[in-house]
């Protein structure tokens, strides 16, 4: 399986089950889907396979800002729902708003990767809650401290989809620090 580098890089192994990720448009993501930043702009519908009485925390992120050949700005935090209950999002705790992709134009094509981690129980997190406007508390966002800080060892699902710039209005036009 092809994982465009994710695996070992990102994520040691491939998780054993893949995200349903659904977008109100009905553009689905497929391991390595190719989508525009337009596609991508509203809060997708997420599903997995629960297990009863555990608890899920959700991340999506970009390790290639500004690009996947320099990429200093990387992790970039695109979405953060912790303590979900089984499958339903609604009963998380929201730690950074849903931001569609906005890659660069001229950075090449940018990986956004959905990542479930499982815990047994309730996890207190401490993050500081990041904002639909919120740009740059999102960028140098570190999945593995993140996971190394909560204990986070067990990655249950994951998808990816592949963006890049092209000169639409949702997209940034310059990298700003």
């Amino acid at each position: 399986m092809d994982t465009d580098d994710i695996v070992p890089t990102i994520l040691d192994v491939v998780p054993p089950s893949k995200i349903t990720v659904t977008y109100p448009n009905d553009k689905s993501v497929e391991l390595g889907t190719v989508l525009t930043p337009q596609q991508v702009k509203d809060d997708p519908e997420v599903r997995w396979d629960p297990t009863p009485d555990k608890y899920y925390t959700l991340l999506m992120i970009d390790p290639d800002a500004p690009s996947r050949r320099w990429a200093f700005l990387a992790d970039v935090n695109h979405w953060l729902v912790a303590n979900i209950k089984g499958c339903d999002l609604s009963t998380g705790e929201v730690l950074a708003e849903y931001a569609g992709a906005g890659p660069p134009k001229g950075t090449g094509f940018h990986r956004y990767i959905f990542v479930l981690f499982e815990h047994d129980g309730r996890v207190e997190f401490d993050e500081v809650k990041i904002t639909k406007g919120t740009r740059l508390q999102r960028t140098r966002f570190s999945m593995k401290k993140f996971q190394k800080k909560y204990e986070l060892d067990r990655v249950v699902a994951w998808n990816y989809f592949k963006a890049q710039g092209g000169g639409g209005d949702s997209e940034h036009k310059c990298v700003c620090l």
